[in-house]
């Protein structure tokens, strides 16, 4: 009477006995030596997911789930040496003046000479407090009709034919050195503007631009001046002389 082997693919040899063991995909039987543990990606490793399958069933890990691993940008080296960024930084701006050796402790010492503004103040990198000159409730250079303080009454304004504007007005103007004024409407572009003003006499005061302006009477019917307070840059006592 014929029977159905219960050795599935196990090799039996009394000689050399191994251990059966059965596939955990396939349900065959085999011997235990030529089954492999199923490995898959889990992160950037390969870790065993404790299957148990032959040669048929052993699947290759699946790169899909393989994690990226970017490397360092740079690549790191050892014994690297970084600029002391903040023994570097300091408070103010050298002109051309090499550094003095401390003899005690072999550190630089900084020159004091600092570059200064048209106004002959010294330049700071750090902006501290409240920039001198300004007010509390600033108006800036209207346009149109909404103007902060009432037009000027403007009898003549003439240029030098190099940078420098003479306004004389018609009454008073009430102004004092390093006041501001906003100008619109001369025939000269680059006198408009604003601008902080040299009072001359009760009834008349310059200012000047960066740019040439012509000579002779710049007075148009449109021209209009009035006050303004809009504030000046850190350590600045006047408006920087800029041309529109």
């Amino acid at each position: 009477m014929a029977y159905a082997s219960q050795a599935g693919r196990a090799r039996t040899s009394p000689k050399n006995p191994q251990a059966h063991a059965i596939c955990d995909r396939c349900g065959t039987r085999y011997n235990h030596v030529n089954l492999s543990w199923q490995h898959d990606w889990r992160g950037a490793t390969l870790q065993n997911t404790r299957i148990l399958v032959c040669r048929n069933c052993l699947d290759v890990p699946q790169e899909q789930q393989r994690a990226i691993v970017v490397p360092a940008d740079p690549t790191p080296i050892i014994q690297a040496r970084l600029e002391d960024f903040a023994g570097a930084e300091t408070d103010y701006r050298t002109a051309a003046a090499p550094p003095t050796i401390d003899p005690k402790t072999g550190l630089p010492v900084y020159s004091s000479v600092q570059i200064v503004t048209p106004a002959g103040q010294n330049m700071t990198t750090q902006p501290i407090g409240a920039p001198s000159g300004t007010t509390h409730s600033p108006s800036m250079p209207a346009f149109g009709e909404g103007k902060y303080f009432p037009l000027l009454t403007i009898l003549s304004i003439n240029g030098n034919g190099l940078n420098t504007v003479t306004v004389t007005c018609r009454t008073p103007h009430g102004l004092v050195n390093d006041n501001q004024v906003t100008i619109e409407g001369v025939a000269g572009s680059n006198a408009n503007g604003t601008y902080s003003v040299t009072a001359v006499t009760a009834t008349a005061f310059t200012y000047s631009s960066s740019k040439s302006i012509p000579s002779g009477s710049l007075l148009l019917g449109n021209t209009i001046v009035y006050r303004v307070s809009i504030g000046l840059p850190l350590n600045y006592s006047q408006q920087p002389q800029t041309g529109t």
